[in-house]
């Protein structure tokens, strides 16, 4: 793609962009006017280029990226090509995340490390690598879980701990970039319907999901575009006060009495 002559149209980078929220997320934005840059994994089973396909049909303009958040010169250059082919960079937001179930006996400091390694200084990565970008005012927005961030997850203490580490990370960048008029929230989804939460092996599964939507005062479980919704705000004008918060989108789920 080549680079636009709109510079009056913010740019976003997406980690995680090729399915679920990333995907979601992409389209809002691309109804709002924002182009953006969809990262993908390359081992990832998920096509990007339909990703790309729903920007267009909603308007939009976006440009393809494979990268590795366990590689940081990757995702420099994952910034770096934002401002290399719509000259600019305004938002980021970090979703690229891996879910794998584990038992602590089984949980090997390999497995530890490596999801350590996406989930959390991924984040990190995505984060400063667009701070170094951006020139002016800007927002970024990283995925946590109500798993970690919330509640605790037998079998998944590698995830809940960097989904934890999530909301300590952009609570103390939202103190660090106030100066540069940068603001960082995180989202913090409930049981949303993806590709990830829909894995019989590492998570739920279709049966569970069902399951435990009885469990939700909303009465079901939620769609990546409402996830993709929360975030698009945060990243805008409308959220110009908003900075160090965690949002959670799960239907009233972390707020129902036990009874």
């Amino acid at each position: 793609m080549l680079r636009t002559d709109q510079s009056d149209h913010r740019v976003a980078v997406i980690t995680g962009a090729a399915s679920g929220i990333g995907r979601a997320l992409a389209v809002e934005y691309a109804r709002r006017g924002v182009r953006t840059v969809i990262g993908s994994y390359p081992g990832d089973p998920h096509d990007p280029t339909e990703t790309e396909r729903l920007v267009k049909a909603a308007g939009g303009e976006c440009a393809r990226y494979e990268v590795d958040v366990r590689d940081p010169a990757q995702v420099e250059s994952f910034a770096e090509h934002a401002v290399d082919v719509f000259g600019r960079l305004d938002i980021a937001v970090a979703g690229a995340g891996v879910l794998r179930r584990a038992a602590l006996d089984e949980l090997t400091d390999a497995a530890w490390d490596d999801m350590l390694s996406v989930d959390l200084t991924g984040v990190l990565r995505t984060l400063r690598s667009a701070a170094r970008r951006m020139d002016g005012p800007g927002a970024m927005v990283a995925v946590s879980s109500i798993a970690g961030g919330v509640y605790g997850w037998d079998d998944h203490a590698h995830y809940a701990a960097a989904k934890a580490g999530v909301l300590g990370l952009c609570r103390s960048l939202a103190v660090e970039l106030a100066p540069r008029a940068i603001r960082v929230n995180s989202v913090v989804p409930g049981l949303i319907e993806t590709p990830q939460s829909s894995d019989p092996v590492n998570s739920l599964g279709p049966e569970g999901l069902s399951r435990a939507a009885g469990s939700i005062p909303w009465g079901r479980v939620g769609r990546p575009e409402e996830v993709a919704s929360a975030i698009a705000y945060l990243t805008s004008d409308d959220a110009s006060y908003i900075t160090g918060q965690s949002l959670t989108v799960d239907g009233g789920l972390t707020v129902r009495m036990p009874v």
